[in-house]
């Protein structure tokens, strides 16, 4: 694959990356907002046209806009996602700014400059054949409708680089993600008077406390837990939404519980899934629905192993100090393209901190040494 010399030059000025990526961070684009991703996409596909010397293919799928280059026969795959968290209006609270050699702004780390970082690492390379770009618009809310577009992709691909944050503020790349599911636990019980005759209901809410407690217990139990309140490489189940009850003086027919899985193997996540689909109700007469609602799978360390090691070995040729893989219990579009057999390297995007926070932001500094650790890998990523 793309077998070139590796050129250890700047990639380009600091100052055009900065303009790039003050044009995406002023174009707000909200996962919910159809019309702010159709602006978003024509933001980063001008940006991306400019460098690639190519426009994109626009895919709008139910409403989401997408955007893919393909150059020659696709063996390295580029992934990164242009949505973000912030609804349209928070630019006005959390306006773009750079002071102190930090930049900030709504989705300047996750993942703007990832995407600045990407198409200024490919505008370097003396060719771009073999290489494919995806920029999808869910990624925030699971990447629903591009999941099978990066799997396709994936599939053919040799390699797989995704543009996500660096795995901490020193520039850890992800070498493992947790993989996710979750549930909502349907709990159906039968309305009464409270007050006249409780004796005649089936209490939902008192049902659904058991249940809590059994889900909270499943996390001790289940394949690849590392014990109650594990985090890291353990696996994690949390109740998360619990709600019950119509009025204050009805016995509720009705609960609802909502269940974060986090697991580090697709072993812990099939044993999960069946102690969930288990469970039962505790209370005479009430009845449980359990629906499994989405999820990824599992990025296992193996995924990642010889991309890491030949970063390594770039980022010494660089003069950058020795990088860290680091495990992380979020999921990404890597949890995709590693799933479906494609070495994969994640957390190759900007150095920073605050990931869907206030305090967002981005170490301008380390974006260039970034943008030439991703040219050398997809320079050297071997066949």
């Amino acid at each position: 694959m793309l077998r070139r010399r590796f050129d250890p030059g700047p990639v380009c000025a600091l100052p055009t990356m900065l303009a790039d990526l003050e044009a995406l961070v002023r174009c707000e684009s909200f996962s919910a907002d159809h019309a702010a991703l159709a602006r978003s996409a024509r933001a980063v596909g001008a940006i991306g046209a400019r460098l690639l010397g190519a426009g994109p293919e626009t895919i709008v799928v139910e409403g989401v806009t997408h955007l893919r280059w393909v150059f020659g026969t696709p063996r390295v795959l580029l992934v990164g996602h242009h949505d973000t968290v912030w609804p349209v209006g928070s630019l006005q609270a959390r306006p773009w700014s750079v002071a102190g050699g930090v930049a900030r702004g709504p989705g300047v780390l996750d993942m703007k400059a990832g995407l600045v970082q990407m198409f200024h690492a490919l505008a370097s390379l003396r060719s771009l054949d073999g290489v494919c770009v995806l920029v999808n618009g869910d990624e925030e809310v699971g990447s629903p409708t591009s999941r099978e577009l990066i799997e396709e992709a994936a599939r053919g691909s040799a390699a797989a680089f995704v543009l996500e944050a660096s795995g901490d503020e020193h520039g850890a790349l992800k070498t493992a993600r947790k993989g996710s599911s979750r549930y909502e636990v349907t709990v159906h019980g039968r309305a009464a008077h409270a007050g006249t005759s409780p004796e005649k209901g089936v209490n939902a809410a008192v049902e659904a406390a058991h249940q809590v407690l059994a889900i909270d217990g499943i996390g001790a139990t289940a394949t690849g837990s590392a014990g109650r309140g594990a985090t890291g490489t353990g696996l994690t189940v949390t109740p998360t939404l619990l709600a019950a009850g119509s009025t204050p003086n009805t016995v509720p027919a009705l609960a609802r519980i909502a269940v974060d899985v986090r697991v580090p193997s697709l072993a812990a996540q099939d044993d999960v899934d069946a102690l969930m689909r288990g469970l039962s109700p505790r209370t005479p007469g009430a009845r449980l629905e359990v629906r499994g609602i989405g999820g990824r799978p599992p990025m296992e360390a193996g995924a990642s192993a010889e991309l890491f090691a030949l970063a390594s070995r770039i980022a010494l040729e660089l003069g950058r100090r020795p990088l860290r893989g680091v495990t992380v219990g979020g999921v990404s579009d890597a949890n995709f393209t590693a799933a479906v057999g494609c070495p994969t390297l994640d957390g190759l995007g900007a150095v920073g901190g605050g990931a869907h926070a206030d305090d967002e932001y981005v170490e301008v500094a380390e974006m260039v040494p970034r943008a030439r650790l991703l040219a050398g890998l997809i320079s050297r990523t071997p066949r």
